[in-house]
């Protein structure tokens, strides 16, 4: 079996992520272009095309990981036996996994033949699901919390105005999401994630219409006091990837939430509001939007 020729993400290759992520229903906000950019330097991405399917592997100190193969089902059976000779080639020390992979894919691994996996579900990382009309109306007893707040900001902040991003007011987000990084690398000095999503954003800022993302921002007195960004997942749902606010303006994360969805997202069903990562904080956060599915995601090593 020939080797498959790896190489580093760049932003070119967006189309071609594109065309193999859009030949699908795909449910798990993973699997975008956006977010492998966003990453790819943290988790060591690399890719290939070989034989019409996407393989993409990462890896850490520990860890040499793959990613689920995109391509025709008839093909995952061979996709499985590459990863697993690359994988013994380049591995190294490190230990082999595949990591947040989708239901059917775990599935693929199960009946595999020529190996056997341990197969877990990956809690910290399901994505949160809710319907679009949900976030927009806020309506019922579920949500008078998240509709009082709303109303508080509308009230505290009678001439705060909601905007598309474009060219014009990405300066002011990037001056907003400067401030908000300053003031969490104050709590979490050693934290590496916080710069690298920060320096990840800014270069999304940098690349925002090539990335072909809708953005929305809250301005008040000519301040971005909140901003976020998505783009469409599937036919029917959409993927927010970032969302920034100033936590001391209250009522902000609902309003700016709640505006993005009803001025960017109104004709999608689904929001995937992506995963928590295990904080408690932001599994709270997420649950209190009541989501109406999660997006299951596997781990498997060989057993």
């Amino acid at each position: 079996m020939d080797d498959i020729n790896f190489k580093e993400l760049e932003c070119t290759d967006k189309e071609v992520f594109d065309e193999y992520f859009g030949s699908r229903y795909c449910e798990n906000a993973e699997y975008t272009f956006t977010n492998l950019y966003m990453w790819r330097e943290m988790l060591n991405l690399q890719w290939a095309v070989d034989d019409d399917v996407l393989y993409i592997f990462s890896s850490n100190e520990e860890t040499f990981a793959a990613w689920q193969p995109i391509g025709s089902q008839d093909k995952m059976h061979d996709a499985i036996t590459k990863i697993l000779q690359t994988a013994e080639q380049l591995r190294g020390g490190k230990e082999f996994m595949f990591v947040v992979v989708e239901k059917i894919f775990a599935d693929e691994l199960e009946k595999y033949p020529n190996a056997k996996f341990n197969i877990t579900a990956d809690r910290d990382n399901f994505d949160y699901v809710y319907l679009a009309q949900d976030l927009i109306n806020l309506s019922g007893r579920k949500f008078h919390g998240k509709k009082n707040h709303l109303n508080a900001f509308k009230k505290e902040y009678p001439d705060a105005k909601y905007l598309p991003i474009t060219e014009e007011i990405i300066p002011k987000c990037r001056e907003e999401l400067n401030l908000w990084y300053k003031e969490h690398k104050r709590a979490n000095p050693d934290d590496p994630f916080i710069g690298y999503e920060q320096a990840a954003i800014h270069e999304i800022f940098d690349h925002f219409d090539a990335f072909k993302l809708k953005g929305g921002a809250i301005l008040i007195d000519n301040r971005v006091v909140a901003f976020t960004f998505g783009e469409k997942l599937n036919s029917d749902t959409a993927v927010i990837h970032v969302e920034k606010a100033d936590p001391t303006v209250r009522g902000i994360y609902v309003a700016i939430n709640q505006a993005f969805v009803e001025n960017e997202w109104s004709d999608m069903i689904y929001i995937n509001r992506e995963e928590d990562m295990g904080i408690d904080g932001l599994r709270q956060a997420k649950e209190s939007y009541r989501p109406i599915k999660m997006i299951e995601k596997f781990n498997a090593t060989l057993a």
